[in-house]
């Protein structure tokens, strides 16, 4: 049998990336954790919580489990399982947890870490969560991290002050609500978002930005604020995954079950607060069971600052973290692990014309990783683990002339192994016309937006001149 050429061996690659392209096959793995985690002394076990949560979205996972199908394995050779633990000390069965997926309605499969804990004899002030993936027929998937967890000893009461942001709450960050009756752990129910309604779950808990909002916003047109999140303040909790939002909030401190009114300190990790619904007379965000209601408080007659509250409408609040990793499979039948599966957090272009560089900055990286953008393959240079640099590609590899560009045209920026494991990111690559060719010229005809199309039109509108870089939200 011979062998292809290097040139066929390019050319197979890059349509199979087209055919990626127009229809992704890809498989993420999305892990979802608080920043902080509290610290177990003797024999106590202050489990995680929120616990940590693990998600299986994409299509890739259900492609996957037909070609298992196909090689008669049965389905029962796809299921997914995993172990997680927290890092260094993974080898150990105690510290790790087994975990069952379990699929959802949406077609996500879900499992969550219940039972992880740091103890007192580890010494660390911040660690990792490992995630080990393999499939029920032993097959290993991969190896996922965490983003770091700070380990405090419990909650801070004293006022916080900004010089110690780490535990502070920013505005934009992403945040956990949960709430227990009679302060026990048995009881514990999550903010959620079910169905577009927010309800309280005993099982799965959301991520929620909170933004910081002006006093006098219109909901749904709130303008956004920088800075710490400090009690008294007005703010909006969107949930991450669906973007309902809740009426604007006013955030209060919780002593003793009383919503103290005249407080105005940072919110920090772990404390107890309630949420007065603005322009209300002391309604506040409560659970009942499953359910999200609005509670009324009892005005205090001694103390005119403090109202009473239920147990229901006392919250705890957590910042949370989310780290997603995504891979498809499709041009090749992968036999090795699929990590470490890079992550691209920031991007710096240099220079411009005939040599403009891409800096890709992030984690994970490998020197068998190419830059792609969209189909064309960026000759690449591996510095180190956190930094890849590609040679922007000149249009000459598009086969179109970039005089003669008239739109903006925008393409996906991916990594791609050199056996074929294809890493998307949520990062695309803009080139723009130049600027004397926009003013009185004439305008070409819409493109059609069919995926085929799409392409060719990628491959006759490349320009050089005018980079510019976003990440999609």
């Amino acid at each position: 049998m011979n062998e292809l050429s290097i040139p066929d061996q390019n050319h197979l690659l890059r349509d199979g990336v087209r055919r990626y392209l127009q229809l992704p096959a890809d498989q993420t793995v999305l892990i979802l954790h608080a920043k902080v985690a509290q610290k177990s002394y003797g024999n106590e076990k202050r489990f995680f919580c929120p616990p940590p949560c693990v998600y299986l979205t994409g299509p890739g996972w259900k492609l996957k489990q037909e070609q298992v199908k196909a090689s008669n394995l049965g389905e029962a050779g796809f299921r997914v399982c995993g172990y997680m633990g927290l890092d260094s000390v993974g080898s150990s069965h105690l510290e790790t947890q087994k975990l069952n997926f379990e699929e959802q309605p949406d077609s996500k499969e879900f499992s969550c870490a219940k039972a992880l804990y740091i103890s007192d004899a580890d010494k660390r002030k911040h660690f990792r969560l490992v995630l080990k993936l393999f499939f029920s027929n032993g097959q290993e998937i991969g190896t996922f991290h965490s983003k770091l967890i700070k380990v405090i000893s419990k909650p801070s009461q004293k006022k916080q002050s900004l010089k110690n942001t780490d535990l502070c709450i920013s505005s934009g960050s992403k945040v956990s609500l949960f709430n227990r009756l009679r302060s026990q752990t048995v009881s514990t129910r999550y903010l959620s978002v079910e169905g577009g309604a927010f309800i309280a779950s005993a099982r799965q808990w959301a991520a929620f930005t909170l933004h910081l909002a002006d006093e006098h916003c219109v909901q749904g047109e709130f303008p956004l604020r920088e800075g710490y999140v400090r009690y008294g303040s007005v703010v909006q909790l969107i949930c991450t995954a669906t973007g309902v939002m809740l009426p604007p909030l006013i955030i209060r401190k919780v002593t003793k079950q009383y919503a103290l009114l005249d407080v105005d300190e940072p919110i920090s990790q772990l404390h107890k607060c309630a949420f007065q619904f603005q322009g209300s007379d002391g309604m506040y965000l409560c659970l009942s069971t499953e359910k999200v209601i609005q509670f009324q408080a009892s005005p205090c007659p001694k103390e005119a600052n403090r109202e009473l509250l239920n147990d229901g409408s006392c919250w705890t609040i957590i910042g949370t973290e989310t780290v997603e990793y995504t891979f498809s499979d499709s041009l090749a039948c992968i036999q090795d692990l699929v990590s470490p599966v890079p992550l691209i957090t920031t991007l710096q272009l240099t220079g411009g014309g005939d040599v403009a560089m891409l800096e890709v900055q992030g984690e994970y990286f490998h020197a068998n990783l190419k830059v792609w953008f969209g189909d064309v393959e960026a000759e690449t240079m591996y510095r180190n683990s956190k930094s890849l640099v590609c040679v922007v590609p000149d249009v000459s590899a598009f086969g179109s002339d970039w005089r003669w560009l008239r739109y903006p045209i925008t393409v996906p920026l991916l990594l791609i192994r050199n056996d074929g494991l294809i890493y998307s990111s949520t990062f695309t690559f803009t080139y723009t016309p130049e600027q004397s060719f926009l003013p009185g010229q004439q305008v070409l005809p819409e493109l059609p937006q069919d995926s085929d199309a799409l392409l060719d039109s990628i491959h006759q509108e490349f320009t050089r001149t005018n980079f510019h870089l976003f990440m999609q939200s």
